[in-house]
């Protein structure tokens, strides 16, 4: 069922467009069925959760984090993860960076937008978005040249580690000469953050036409942030039930579960 659904889906999507499989609430036998038809991205929302399956899963998995992050959890997130999507707050972010600025690492985050209807939902305004991209300053130039935005994670990390191992290279083990290529016109802030675009979702609703006018909103702050800075390069929006709509709506990510998965399990 894992292994059909997933081919159906990406005979579907559009090239360019990646598929996280929402694997939160599933066992692990769920998720090597995905695994073994070639899913490599992988998100979690609950930090005990990605924390307990992550040693379970082949090392080459990509994993991303997509629920609310309390700050007194980062431990159980960061060292694993390749993007967290869903940094809701200034709070979160700085506490990001200061993890990051710890660890000698680079950490690729996307900004979550208040999208829906519902007061529940975390996130920040469009206008706050816009201050902290230009308070925080391209993310990934260096040295006045730009470069895309770069998902490096704990694979890129092992792999690196391995080859000072095996060179001799000091210095390099969690990288330390990354952190400081990026941090040239970056606020001493956030040099350890690295702000790759925004992440969304759409009121909870049936009606798509709802759907549709929220994800022109975060579309037209997308784009805007694209014209400000080029190298804000992802849009996650998207899921089961409503994610041909969030392509429409250039969409870069979309975060899949049910249509994969079946029901959770809880």
């Amino acid at each position: 069922m894992v292994a059909k659904a997933l081919e159906s889906l990406r005979a579907t999507l559009p090239v360019g467009v990646e598929l996280v499989a929402v694997s939160k609430f599933h066992p692990v036998e769920r998720l090597m069925e995905a695994y073994d038809a070639g899913q490599r991205i992988f998100a979690e929302s609950r930090p005990q959760e990605l924390a307990a399956k992550v040693p379970q899963m082949p090392q080459d998995v990509k994993w991303h984090f997509i629920g609310h992050l309390q700050t007194n959890k980062l431990k159980l997130v960061l060292p694993y993860v390749d993007l967290v999507q869903s940094v809701d707050s200034l709070h979160l972010l700085q506490a990001i960076n200061a993890w990051g600025a710890a660890n000698g690492r680079i950490i690729n985050v996307l900004l979550e937008l208040h999208l829906g209807a519902e007061e529940t939902k975390q996130g920040f305004s469009a206008e706050e978005i816009l201050s902290i991209v230009s308070w925080a300053g391209t993310p990934s130039e260096t040295h006045g040249h730009p470069r895309p935005c770069k998902r490096e994670g704990p694979a890129d990390w092992r792999a690196r580690e391995q080859a000072c191992l095996v060179t001799g290279t000091t210095g390099c083990g969690r990288g330390l000469s990354e952190a400081k290529e990026v941090s040239e016109g970056v606020p001493a802030q956030l040099k350890n953050i690295r702000i790759c675009g925004l992440m969304g979702m759409a009121t909870n609703t049936d009606d798509m036409e709802v759907v549709e006018r929220d994800f022109e909103r975060i579309e037209r702050l997308f784009l805007e942030l694209q014209a400000v800075n080029p190298q804000i390069t992802e849009l996650s929006i998207g899921m089961s039930g409503d994610w041909p709509v969030a392509v429409r709506h250039h969409a870069t990510m979309v975060r899949i579960g049910t249509d994969i998965f079946g029901p959770r399990e809880y």
